[in-house]
C-alpha cells in the first residue's frame, strides 16, 4: 500500500487513517470520490474495508487477482475485498481462531455482491475434490435460492435483500471447506401483500409465473401474466428472458443442494397457492359478516395447499377462540377476513423461507466429529431512513445500533490490545457510546420493545395510539426520544422520533401493534396442519396447536435472535466491510456527495477514523518497514546485519524522527502523523531516483570501460599483425 502514497494527490490515500484532516468529513468524502473516479472502489480505514458500488463490472476479480492476493500481507497491495478475505483465512488457519466478516450498508450499496466475492475467493483458494467440491458448490448455489426468495426490486436497488443473513463456513485442518450453516433474520414478509409504489414483490414469484414451462404452469393453475394476481400487480413488469433464466437458475441450485423433486413441486405449489390466495375477495353479507365473492379461487388455493376446501373457506371467514370450558366461533367482517387472508399468505411465505434455510443447512451439514475452524459472513441490512418508517425500519435500525456498539467495542479492544502487546502507552479515546440508545430500545421493563409487548398482551382495547401515549409519557425527558408534544411542527400526532447514533429517524406508529402481534388465527393453522402435503405440514406442525403458551411477539423474537447473533460475533475475530452506494439511480461513474455523506454518518466511518487516529496513524512490522526504507540510511543500506528493530531505530534516528513522531514497540514501528509517513515515502521516492541514477551511471561507466578495452585490444591486435 505504501507504494501508492506518492500518487495520493491524484487518487487519494488508500487508508483514510492517513488523512491529514481526519476530523473533517469533507476530506474523507473528497478522498473516496477521487478513488471512485479512478475506478479504485476500495479504501481502508485501518483493517476496515470501505467499498463503493461501481454499478458496473470491473476487471479486478479474475484468477490473476485471486493469486495476487492469496497469502499476501494485508497492506502489501492496493485495498481489495480479496485482501480482507485472505487475511481472515490466514488468521483462522494460523491462529486457530474463528473469524467473521461483517458486511453492512444500505440497500443498493453492494452487500450481497460483497458476500459473493468473499465466498468466491474462499472457493477459488481451497482444494476442489470429492465431498469438499460438493460442499463448495452448495455454498455457492445457496445464494441463488436465498436471493430468489428473499430479494426484491425496490426504488433503491434492483436486487435488494429483504432479510438479514449470517453464514458460517466450516474448514477442516487442511483448510478445505467441509460444511456450513445459515441463519436468517427478519424477512420483510409484509412486502408479500403490500409495497411502496412501483416496487416489486419477491423475485421468485415473477420467475415462477414468467419462467416455468407451460406444463408446470398448467399443473399450478397459473397464467403467464403477473397482472392476473393481486399480490403482483403493484410494480408488475412484462415477462422477460431474465425470468426464465432466473427460474432455471433456482431449479439448478435446488438440484445441487439436494432438494428432492417432490419437495420442489411442493414449493412451487405453495407459491402458486399464495398467489391464488391473494385473489380471494370478500363481500359483506348479513350482520356485516364476510362472505366469499367466489369459491373458484379458494378451490384452486386449497388444491395447491392440499388442504380441505370447506375448512379453508370457513377459516377465512370465521375465527375460533378456546375458552376455559368451550370453543367459541365468531364470524369475521370483510376487513377482518382480508387481514386473515393476508396473515395466512405472510405466514406461509415466511415459514417456507425458514424451511428453505433449514433444508440448505441440512445439505451443508458437516458429518465429521473433529473440530472445525469457522469463517462467518454477516450480510445484513444497513441503517434505513425512508419517507415513512414503520416497525421493520425500527427493528433494522435497532440492529444497526447493536452492531455499531459491537463495532466500536471490538475496534477499541483490538487497538488497546495491540498497544499493550507492543508496550506502547494507550491513550483514552473520546467517542460517542450508543449504549444509551440500545438501552432505550431493549431494556426491560421500560424499554420501547418491552412497552410494545406490554401493550400487545394487556387486556382491553389496545391500539397504536395507546402505545404511543405510553411511549410519550415514559420517555418525555429522554435525550434520544422526541414525541409529538415536543415538536408539533416536525413530528406528527401518530409519530415519534429517535435520535440514533447515525441521525434522527421519525417513525409512524400506525401498524406497530398489529405487526408486533403477528397474529395468525388458530383456524388457519389447523387447516394448514391437516394438509396432505408434507412440506405444508412441516410449516404448521401439530405440536404448535397443542402449545398453550402465548407465542412470542415479532419484536421479542427479533431481539432474542439479535442477542444470539451478538454472542456469535463476539466469539469470533471480526473483519469489516462497509458498503457505500454512490448514487440513487444505479448509474456508473456518478458520485452524489450528499447521499454518500449520509452513509458515512450511518456507517460510523468518521468515528472509526477517529478511533484509529487517537494514537498512531501508521504501524508496520519492523522487517517490512526496514526492507522498504533501508535505502534512506547509510547504516542500513544496502544490507543490515543486525536485528530488525535496531535497523528501524537507525532509520528513524537518521531521519530525525523524535518520540513525538514515532515509537518502537516490541515488533512494530508506530508513526503518529500521516505527514511524517508522507515525508518518509517522498524521501524514498527521491532516493529511488538517486539510486536509479547511480545504477545507470555505474552501468554506463562499466559499459564504456568495456568498450574501451575491446577497442584497445583491437588496435593492439591490428598493430601486431600489420
Amino acid at each position: 500500500m505504501e507504494s501508492a502514497l506518492h500518487s495520493r494527490h491524484s487518487v487519494g490515500v488508500a487508508d483514510l487513517v492517513l488523512l491529514e484532516e481526519f476530523r473533517a468529513e469533507k476530506a474523507l468524502l473528497d478522498n473516496v470520490r477521487l478513488r471512485f473516479n479512478a475506478d479504485l472502489i476500495y479504501t481502508y480505514i485501518g483493517n476496515v474495508l470501505v467499498s463503493c458500488n461501481p454499478y458496473r463490472d470491473l476487471a479486478i476479480y479474475g484468477q490473476q487477482h485471486v493469486e495476487a492476493y492469496r497469502n499476501c500481507a494485508f497492506y502489501e497491495l492496493q485495498p481489495h475485498i480479496f485482501a480482507v478475505a485472505d487475511t481472515a483465512l490466514q488468521a483462522m488457519h494460523r491462529e486457530n481462531h474463528d473469524q467473521c466478516v461483517l458486511i453492512s450498508g444500505e440497500s443498493g450499496a453492494g452487500k450481497t455482491e460483497a458476500s459473493k466475492k468473499v465466498l468466491e475467493f474462499v472457493a477459488a483458494t481451497s482444494v476442489h475434490e470429492g465431498k469438499v467440491g460438493q460442499i463448495k458448490e452448495r455454498l455457492l448455489q445457496s445464494n441463488p435460492i436465498l436471493e430468489a426468495f428473499g430479494n426484491a426490486k425496490t426504488h433503491r436497488n434492483d436486487n435488494s435483500s429483504r432479510f438479514g443473513k449470517y453464514m458460517d463456513v466450516q474448514f477442516n485442518l487442511h483448510g478445505a471447506p467441509v460444511g456450513g450453516r445459515i441463519l436468517n433474520y427478519l424477512l420483510e414478509k409484509s412486502r408479500l401483500v403490500k409495497r411502496s409504489d412501483k416496487e416489486r414483490n419477491f423475485h421468485v414469484l415473477y420467475r415462477l409465473v414468467g419462467g416455468a414451462d407451460d406444463a408446470l404452469l398448467s399443473r399450478l393453475r397459473l397464467q403467464r401474466d403477473p397482472l392476473a394476481y393481486a399480490y403482483l400487480r403493484e410494480g408488475a413488469t412484462p415477462v422477460s428472458a431474465e425470468d426464465v433464466k432466473g427460474f432455471n437458475m433456482v431449479q439448478r441450485a435446488m438440484d445441487t443442494c439436494e432438494f428432492r423433486r417432490e419437495e420442489q413441486m411442493s414449493i412451487w405449489s405453495i407459491l402458486s397457492g399464495i398467489l391464488h390466495l391473494g385473489n380471494v375477495s370478500f363481500v359483506q353479507g348479513g350482520s356485516e359478516q364476510a362472505q366469499l365473492s367466489s369459491f373458484d379461487v379458494v378451490h384452486t388455493a386449497a388444491e395447491m395447499f392440499a388442504c380441505d376446501e370447506p375448512l379453508l373457506c370457513r377459516a377465512l371467514t370465521h375465527r375460533s377462540i378456546d375458552t376455559t370450558h368451550d370453543k367459541v366461533t365468531t364470524p369475521l367482517d370483510p376487513g377482518q377476513a382480508v387481514y386473515a387472508r393476508d396473515a395466512l399468505a405472510k405466514a406461509l411465505y415466511d415459514r417456507l423461507f425458514t424451511w428453505l434455510v433449514h433444508k440448505l443447512n441440512r445439505s451443508l451439514a458437516y458429518a465429521g466429529k473433529e473440530r472445525c475452524a469457522i469463517l462467518g459472513l454477516l450480510d445484513i441490512y444497513g441503517f434505513e431512513v425512508f419517507a415513512t418508517n414503520s416497525l421493520e425500519q425500527f427493528c433494522i435500525n435497532y440492529c444497526n445500533e447493536k452492531l455499531q456498539q459491537l463495532f466500536i467495542e471490538l475496534t477499541l479492544k483490538s487497538e488497546q490490545e495491540e498497544y499493550l502487546s507492543e508496550g506502547i502507552q494507550w491513550e483514552a479515546v473520546d467517542y460517542f457510546n450508543n449504549r444509551v440508545i440500545c438501552d432505550l430500545i431493549e431494556t426491560r421493563p421500560m424499554g420501547i420493545l418491552a412497552l410494545l409487548d406490554e401493550e400487545c398482551l394487556r387486556p382491553g382495547d389496545t391500539t397504536d395510539a395507546t402505545f404511543l401515549d405510553k411511549l410519550t409519557n415514559t420517555f418525555t425527558r429522554h435525550e434520544h426520544f422526541r414525541g409529538h408534544t415536543s415538536n408539533r411542527k416536525q413530528i406528527g400526532i401518530q409519530e415519534f422520533k429517535l435520535i440514533h447514533y447515525a441521525g434522527e429517524v421519525t417513525y409512524l406508529v400506525s401498524g406497530f401493534v398489529e405487526k408486533n402481534n403477528d397474529l395468525l388465527y388458530r383456524d388457519l393453522k389447523e387447516t394448514m396442519s391437516s394438509s396432505q402435503d408434507s412440506v405444508v405440514r412441516e410449516l404448521f406442525p401439530e405440536a404448535e396447536l397443542r402449545e398453550k403458551k402465548l407465542p412470542q411477539t415479532a419484536g421479542n423474537q427479533f431481539k432474542v435472535s439479535l442477542n444470539r447473533l451478538m454472542d456469535i460475533l463476539k466469539s469470533k475475530e471480526p473483519s469489516y466491510i462497509r458498503c457505500i452506494k454512490p448514487n440513487d439511480v444505479q448509474q456508473a461513474g456518478r458520485f452524489d456527495d450528499e447521499l454518500v455523506s449520509h452513509q458515512v454518518k450511518y456507517l460510523g466511518l468518521m468515528e472509526n477514523v477517529r478511533v484509529r487516529r487517537a494514537g498512531f496513524a501508521y504501524r508496520r512490522k519492523f522487517a517490512i518497514f526496514l526492507e522498504r526504507y533501508k535505502s534512506l540510511c547509510p547504516r542500513t543500506w544496502p544490507t543490515f546485519k543486525g536485528p530488525d528493530r535496531e535497523g528501524v531505530q537507525a532509520i528513524c534516528a537518521h531521519l530525525g524522527l523524535g518520540d513525538e513522531e514515532s515509537k518502537l514497540g516490541r515488533s512494530k514501528v508506530f508513526i503518529r502523523f500521516p505527514r511524517t509517513l508522507f515525508a518518509i515515502e517522498d524521501a524514498f521516492q527521491r532516493r529511488k531516483d538517486e539510486l536509479a541514477a547511480t545504477i545507470q551511471a555505474t552501468y554506463k561507466g562499466w559499459q564504456q570501460r568495456r568498450r574501451y578495452r575491446d577497442m584497445r585490444l583491437a588496435v593492439t591486435t591490428i598493430a601486431k599483425h600489420w
